[in-house]
């Protein structure tokens, strides 16, 4: 069965008011409404993460109830003057993904415009874009995350740092530095100087991988979520 129209404004968002003898036309109170439920349908979250809530995020250990916390304040003071991005470092497992796609719902139903992309597959669709017989959806993917007011970039820096993925990151963060548009990002990878990890550690980091000048700028637009050591929830014994 299709959705009905709104009885008011027969689905068109505004309605007709008359004041002192004159008419003239306001939002409808289905407008907001209907516009977050039009964006959340447009955020491309993944369906493993329909569920996924501030209010479902497990905070039992104390790290992960002090993310938790600043990812609230994030969301109740957004869009900030200062840092209006949202940097989640820590290991596979621990709610980073959660934790951002839970602060992106509260956002969309505020009528803010959110889009998800995984960074891989980001990287993947912007290559493919450069090929004549791209589909559209491909050849929009780099502009949406140059131009989209919230940009959700899920585990960042996850494939090799190839000189053209780098410029990529480059030229997408930089760009939302330089037009202060929000950034929320996951990654596994560490970053000793943000949350003063081990520098014995030996993964790469952060800066090795998606470069020197990003990382500087996600250092500056980002406020940082040390997420380092929650327990990975996925491998918890099922009952």
């Amino acid at each position: 069965m299709s959705e009905q129209a709104c009885e008011i404004c027969g689905g068109t968002g505004w309605k007709i008011v008359e004041r002192a003898g004159l008419s003239g036309a306001e939002r409808c109170s289905c407008y907001g409404a209907t516009r977050a439920q039009a964006l959340l349908e447009s955020a491309s979250i993944p369906p493993n993460y329909d569920r996924a809530t501030l209010e479902t995020f497990s905070t039992l250990h104390d790290s992960a109830s002090a993310a938790w916390r600043q990812v609230k304040g994030f969301v109740r003071e957004f869009p900030a003057k200062d840092r209006p991005g949202l940097l989640l470092i820590g290991d596979t497992g621990v709610g980073k993904t959660h934790l951002a796609i839970g602060a992106m719902k509260v956002l969309l139903e505020r009528g803010h415009e959110c889009v998800f992309f995984d960074y891989q597959n980001l990287i993947e669709r912007i290559r493919s874009s450069w090929d004549s017989a791209a589909g559209a959806a491909d050849r929009e993917a780099y502009r949406s995350a140059l131009e989209t007011e919230v940009l959700v970039l899920d585990d960042l820096g996850s494939i090799r740092p190839i000189d053209w993925v780098m410029d990529t990151v480059t030229s997408i963060v930089t760009s939302r530095y330089n037009s202060r548009k929000a950034l929320i990002a996951t990654t596994n990878l560490p970053d000793h100087d943000l949350v003063g990890q081990d520098k014995n550690y030996a993964a790469k980091t952060l800066s090795e991988v998606i470069g020197i000048r990003a990382r500087s700028r996600l250092h500056e637009m980002c406020r940082i979520v040390d997420m380092s050591g929650i327990p990975d929830y996925r491998l918890k014994p099922v009952r």
